[in-house]
């Protein structure tokens, strides 16, 4: 019997779409080999809103692959674009990206436009995006004069920043003229417009140089406006200005600097409104004046604020939520707050979106006579119109395709043939975007080829999963088959796990699991097979574990570690301190089996670690070490205060009492304070409370009681030794009874079945009772209904169940208490929700998308809140990599569950393996439990980068070649694709040769590199690839073997036989004649220095650089940080950086620190008169020679800038 996958083949029907798409997206995800004939396909594009560096080349990205390789083209604004009219356009060979030469001559802004790429052969036409080019732009500020502001303390203020409109906007921060950020409050704070506004002034508010600045990241230009002067005057100062500049009736009365309540200084009115797009981030500003300052706060109407994407800046001003969703949408309340009273403005918020795949459309690879569909579903705010095009023209106006049928979003075909083969686009818009999709369909008939590389050698540890790979490609779609031996006995199905991807898995690989095992793949075209082979390695074991120690300090302390492994394997061991390297030093030495520590000090302790590693699995082993510290010297014998004593009570009335004491010897130590405590001998005898605290220097202390309470006092006294024992109790004291001045706190209302509703509270304690007889009144009623209270008076209970309800209907709730004498005060309404039931409707619509070879993202549709039946805790995602039926009927599948909180439609799966199928579903989760799973999806994992070659060795040295042995990577994570091997010579200094760089197939282990440099050391650096890219590399050195008298030995080999070859140098004659010519050289050299030493005078280096000081140079004052100069000058220059940027974008740290130094020609840092810092924005310079030891280089304010935005 053998172990088959066959995916079956049925005839289309509207019956049998699921089956087919599932058919297509199981052969979508074979990756035609480059050797085939296939469209194009667009590998890389720039982003759709290209913002460019006008001082920079423009690059517009587009790079595509195909069989044969396509042509490129492009349009600017809807028309052909024809590069070769333009002698500063250029296009880059074998690729579509355009180059355009604005550097030497030529504008940004004459390259406007919208651009798009289309890459065609004889297959068919992707196209690119439309790209949208625009210039960076950073203007100048408008010039206006800024007349001074006068105002009184306790007005409000808003100082208007109004920065120039640049692409993209700038980020605006207000600094005074040393460079310092303002500070900001409360009461001070900068808005989301930049105006810097202030709740109320206050005289320290005062100052000459309020500076907004703006700044321009995209051309690192800084625009400064003109400084703003603010004076804050009291009543009596401002009365005296404007008596000497205006007439009696200006004057302001005091009124003016009174406490006022709070009203909004943005936004405008009791309402606004505020329209976001999907997936940003969603800023709502309140900013308010009044006095004293207001506090602001934030509420959803009918809802609450996500948890985990909701956040508050600006003192709280602004509400920040982000990756904001259609469930957002709603009216947002700010509300200021300060004594006295209190304002709002409702915001109200819509969500819309700009078109966001579902599914977008994949690839086909089809066989002649197949049948397939391409799938194209969006959504958006509002819907997205979904439109095709065939070779990147509409498929209205399309050649007809009699294979081809346009079903809305899905493209259907029928018995296609190879003239079916096209590019496909799928283009989902609204007003606020669009998405374009390349997928394409090749119909191809091809036998099978495997893909895996022949005769790989796979080696797993015994009892862990073994994964045997059996890459394929086939039109039609191969079946797979697997047998083991040379005789191909068959494998037994319920012991192997066959995945879709042709691997074949042992899920617990025993030492009988070793062979060869050979694949074979079948169509109707053709056969091919493959054969690799398996090894099962023994586990390793820590057998002799490291033990806890305890020693003293001073002393040598050894742990002990042996290791039994595969004979096979060679291991490692390393220790570990606190999962770190073992610090560097001498104090700790390993051996084969042992860590000892000498000379053991306090900072020696912790947990060491034994890590044994091989090339296929790692163990290890921890023990902690524990130093004794001498015993410490006795400190000084102090005493607490004794206790205070003779207390009495006086001025006895219903809720007050005065108490005084007589305090105890402070034994030396003044006494700080005193602690009264009380008991209550009615309700809590023997258990005694804090009251209150007083001052060591006051001996009594009026005391607020409170009803039905028998009192009983005591003191304690309290010093910097700490706490007395305490005094003798006072005599008691009853008060009279009252009602209840509180009622009970905690009041919930939760249901423990679908039927009923639990009403919970924290009742008072007897303290609280304030009299005899304490009950309390439950009352309940439908939030939504006209029902009246349902009231019930209950005793020494702190619950009440509700029965009969309907299943999860919210209520209010209230309890109130009351006893013998009265009622408490109406107590607060709260809501709660009778129990709930498990959830009934499954997430619907999910799908998966694979972000790479470990990571999957999921989305479904969420579930209706009423079908949810309870409060929403969240989504749980059930996911386990897929089995054989055989397989899953023998052992439990393992799931793993991973949990996303609140109302989320998306999570990300983490730690997927490579080069697997998994399967998942998801439930929605409220508090009674889970609801219905949804349908199960699969999806596959793509290949990942290999890990490092398990061994490399070379052996047989000769005279001019070394031969390198390998075994392969353990985890390959896909299919080998090629070795790289890459070597250079090390000479006697230790400096490396030139490198060579050697491509090696996968399906080699063994390799002879010939005519090399005999006696010669070389290094090695190895390391396997797959389509995923390059993998961890391996490095060996070695030598080739020289005879000493010079004569090629007869045979050459490794060991001893090699090292008695090598040739001593330090024996060698013309060696040691050189050693002593250099030695008399020196000898010469030293005796030629001190000889001119001696006659050598001063140089009065120091008068000379006075003498010849450059008067231009003016060094800054290097104890205050200030300028020599502020320059008002006309000319208007932006803080511009004078190298160019990289066309990548990226800058060095040493290149980016924004010295305002760096932007000048020298060290004088200054200004235009609208702000604008003159000068290069350029790299750091050298530091001029300035007299003693002070720096001539200005300090870097625009560091401090920075540090701001």
């Amino acid at each position: 019997m053998q172990l088959k996958i066959m995916p079956k083949k049925t005839p289309l029907s509207a019956g049998r779409v699921p089956l087919i798409l599932f058919l297509c997206q199981m052969i979508s995800a074979l990756e035609v080999p480059l050797d085939l004939v296939q469209p194009p396909t667009i590998t890389q594009q720039s982003p759709k809103d290209y913002i460019i560096d006008p001082r920079e080349n423009i690059v517009i990205q587009c790079e595509a692959k195909g069989k044969p390789p396509p042509s490129f083209s492009w349009t600017r604004n809807g028309t052909h674009f024809d590069i070769d009219k333009d002698p500063l356009v250029t296009m880059k060979s074998d690729s579509g990206t355009l180059i355009i030469n604005i550097m030497s001559e030529g504008k940004a802004e004459t390259y406007e436009g919208i651009y798009q790429c289309t890459a065609r052969n004889e297959r068919g036409a992707a196209i690119s995006n439309n790209i949208v080019i625009r210039p960076s732009r950073s203007p100048l500020w408008t010039k206006e004069k800024l007349e001074p502001i006068i105002l009184q303390n306790g007005q409000s203020l808003v100082l208007p920043c109004r920065p120039p409109i640049g692409l993209p906007p700038p980020i605006i921060f207000w600094m005074d003229n040393s460079f310092q950020r303002l500070p900001q409050s409360e009461r001070v704070s900068q808005g989301l417009n930049g105006d810097l506004y202030f709740s109320n002034v206050l005289p320290e508010d005062t100052r000459e140089d309020y500076i907004c600045y703006a700044r321009f990241n995209h051309t690192q230009t800084i625009q400064q406006k003109q400084p703003i002067s603010v004076k804050v005057l009291s009543v009596d100062e401002l009365n005296e200005t404007i008596a000497a500049n205006l007439s009696d009736t200006e004057f302001y009365g005091a009124k003016s600097n009174r406490e006022r309540p709070p009203t909004f200084l943005t936004p405008e009115g009791n309402a606004s409104n505020k329209e976001e797009l999907r997936g940003n981030i969603l800023s709502l500003e309140c900013i308010a004046e009044g006095l004293p300052t207001p506090i602001i706060y934030w509420i959803k109407e009918d809802g609450t604020l996500p948890i985990n994407r909701t956040f508050y800046r600006n003192f709280q001003k602004t509400l920040q939520i982000i990756q904001v969703s259609e469930t957002d949408s709603g009216n947002y309340q700010c509300i200021a707050k300060n004594a006295l009273g209190a304002i709002h403005h409702t915001i109200s918020v819509t969500v819309k979106a700009a078109p966001y795949w579902i599914m977008e459309p994949q690839n086909l690879v089809l066989s002649p006579g197949d049948d397939g569909t391409l799938i194209c579903r969006a959504n958006g705010n509002p819907k997205p119109r979904i439109s095709w095009l065939s070779n990147g023209v509409p498929i209205e106006i399309a050649p007809d395709d009699p294979s081809r049928k346009i079903d809305g979003d899905t493209v259907i075909f029928t018995n296609v043939q190879e003239r079916s083969s096209a590019v496909y686009q799928c283009n989902a818009s609204n007003e606020y975007g669009y998405l374009l999709a390349n997928a394409f369909v090749n119909v191809l008939a091809e036998p099978p080829r495997i893909l895996t590389s022949a005769n790989t050698l796979y080696q797993v540890i015994a009892n862990r999963p073994a994964l045997l790979d059996c890459a394929f490609f086939g039109s039609p779609l191969p079946t797979i088959e697997w047998f083991k031996g040379d005789k191909g006995s068959a494998l037994r199905d319920d012991i192997y796990i066959l995945h879709e991807n042709g691997t074949l898995e042992i899920p617990v690989a025993q030492k009988e699991s070793t062979g060869t095992y050979t694949c074979v793949a079948r169509n109707k075209l053709g056969m091919a097979k493959n054969e690799v082979n398996l090894e099962i390695k023994d586990p390793t074991r820590i057998i002799k574990q490291p033990e806890y120690a305890i020693v003293q300090r001073g002393s040598t302390v050894s742990f002990e570690c042996k290791v039994k492994h595969d004979h096979t394997l060679i291991p490692t061991v390393t220790w570990l301190k606190e999962n770190r390297e073992l610090p560097t030093d001498e104090r700790f030495t390993v051996d084969k089996d042992h860590l000892v520590v000498a000379d053991v000090n306090d900072d020696d302790g912790g947990t060491y670690t034994c890590v044994a590693n091989t090339t296929l699995d790692s163990v290890s082993a921890s023990a902690v070490l524990s130093v004794v510290a001498p015993t410490p010297t006795p400190a000084p014998i102090y005493d607490v205060p004794n206790p205070p004593f003779d207390l009495e009570l006086t001025d006895q009335l219903d809720k007050s009492v005065q108490l005084s004491w007589t305090p105890g010897d402070d034994n030396n130590s003044p006494i700080t304070k005193f602690i009264i405590e009380y008991e209550d001998a009615m309700h809590e005898a023997g258990l005694w409370h804090h009251q209150t605290e007083v001052p060591g220097t006051q001996t009594t202390a009026q005391l607020k009681l409170s009803p039905y309470v028998n009192y009983s006092f005591r003191v304690m006294a309290e010093n910097s030794l700490g706490r007395s024992s305490p005094s003798e109790a006072s005599e008691q004291y009853l008060t009279k009874a009252a009602e209840p001045d509180k009622n009970p706190t905690t009041v919930e209302g939760l249901g423990s079945e679908p039927d009923n509703l639990v009403i919970t509270w924290k009742p008072l304690s007897g303290f609280e009772s304030n009299g005899p007889g304490l009950q309390y009144k439950v009352s309940w009623r439908q939030k939504d209904g006209d029902d009246e209270w349902t009231s019930v008076v209950v005793a020494n209970v702190s619950k009440y169940i509700v029965s009969g309800t309907p299943t999860f209907v919210p209520y209010l709730i209230k309890v109130q208490a009351l006893n013998d004498v009265g009622f408490a005060p109406e107590p607060a309404v709260v809501m709660g929700h009778s129990g709930e039931d498990l959830p009934m409707v499954a997430p619907g619509n999910v799908h998966v998308t694979v972000v790479n070879s470990t990571l999957a993202e999921v989305h479904w549709d969420p579930v209706p809140l009423k079908s949810i039946r309870g409060h929403l805790q969240g989504y749980r995602i059930y996911y386990w990599k897929a089995q054989s039926s055989s397989q899953r009927n023998r052992r439990h599948i393992e799931k793993k569950i991973l949990t996303f909180q609140g109302s989320k439609t998306h999570g990300m799966l983490p730690g997927l393996e490579p080069f697997s199928h998994y399967t998942l579903n998801v439930r929605v989760v409220n508090g009674k439990g889970e609801g219905p799973a949804s349908p199960d999806r699969g999806f596959h994992t793509p290949e990942g980068v290999p890990s490092a070659p398990s061994t490399l060795k070379i052996v047989n040295p000769t005279l001019d070649s070394l031969t390198l042995e390998w075994d392969p990577p353990s985890h390959p994570n896909g299919i080998l694709t090629e070795y790289t091997l890459k070597y250079q010579p090390i000479n006697s200094t230790h400096e490396l040769g030139p490198l060579v760089d050697l491509k090696i197939p996968a399906n080699k282990t063994r390799w002879t590199l010939k005519n090399l440099n005999f006696s010669t050391r070389y290094k090695f650096y190895f390391y396997a690839q797959t389509s995923a890219g390059s993998g961890s590399q391996i490095t060996e050195e070695a030598v080739t073997t020289v005879d000493e008298a010079g004569i090629l030995p007869p045979d050459v080999g490794a060991g001893k036989a090699m090292a008695s070859r090598q040739v001593d140098i330090a024996t060698q004659g013309w060696f040691i004649g050189l050693m002593c010519a250099v030695a008399l050289l020196i000898l010469i050299l030293l005796i030629v220095c001190f000889i001119r030493r001696n006659k050598g005078g001063k140089y009065p280096v120091k008068e000379k650089e006075d003498a010849h000081a450059d008067p231009e140079i003016q060094p800054m004052k290097e104890d205050d940080g200030t300028f020599g100069e502020y320059s008002d000058a006309e000319d208007h220059k932006p803080l511009k950086k004078g190298s160019r940027t990289p066309s990548d974008r990226t800058v060095k740290k040493e290149d980016s620190d924004d010295s305002l130094v760096d932007y000048g020609e020298g060290v004088n840092g200054q200004f235009n008169e609208d702000g604008s810092f003159i000068g290069q924005y350029s790299g750091k310079k050298e530091k001029e020679p300035a007299e003693g030891n002070e720096s001539s280089e200005a300090p870097s304010p625009v560091n401090a800038m920075n540090s701001f935005v």
